[in-house]
């Protein structure tokens, strides 16, 4: 039966790890969208979602004459207009009327509060400095009350449905790219 119960215990925690990834990825784009780059660490993080707020804007194309003096006729110059509709909090947009955000940076189910370990930069791809960020935790934090040999087997794991390596993560600092080393079937629970 230890497999089976390892296999529920494991499942449940994950989701929840997770699901906590996914508000550190959504909290880490809303925070590019506005600076340009990723947060270093979770208190400005928290600190940008409390105080930040997006822009809305509505863009347009349109067009006026104008006299051009080489041709010395009236030509159609084309123009984009963007108007500014007003502002939204990031914190509304993104968690509603819930703080789970100022807690999103403890790993659920650890023995003695840990923390997800973060960290951003900015990479050069092709010749362009582009920002990455990484968030992570070991598996053996997640599972430390579980029997090892099947927690070394976990972390052994090499396969398109589980979790692969020894480690759960979203982002990443050598690629572009803003994905958790997740299975599709955690992104199935109706969000995200």
């Amino acid at each position: 039966m230890a497999p089976i119960e390892f296999e529920r215990v494991k499942k449940q925690r994950y989701a929840a790890v997770i699901a906590k990834l996914k508000d550190i990825r959504n909290a880490q784009e809303a925070y590019k969208t506005v600076n340009g780059k990723y947060a270093n660490d979770f208190n400005s993080l928290v600190q940008f979602i409390d105080t930040a707020s997006f822009t809305i804007t509505q863009q347009r194309d349109s067009s006026f004459m104008r006299y051009d003096k080489v041709y010395q006729i009236e030509l159609q110059q084309d123009t984009i207009i963007v108007d500014t509709l007003g502002f939204v909090k990031v914190r509304d947009s993104l968690f509603k009327n819930d703080d789970r955000y100022k807690s999103m940076m403890n790993v659920p189910y650890a023995q003695n509060n840990e923390k997800f370990e973060m960290k951003a930069d900015i990479i050069d791809k092709s010749g362009y400095r582009v920002p990455v960020f990484e968030a992570k935790v070991k598996k053996n934090v997640i599972l430390y009350d579980q029997p090892q040999d099947l927690v070394e087997r976990e972390n052994a794991h090499v396969s398109v449905e589980e979790v692969n390596g020894t480690e759960i993560k979203v982002g990443s600092l050598t690629e572009v790219s803003t994905s958790g080393n997740w299975p599709a079937i955690y992104d199935r629970k109706g969000e995200d």
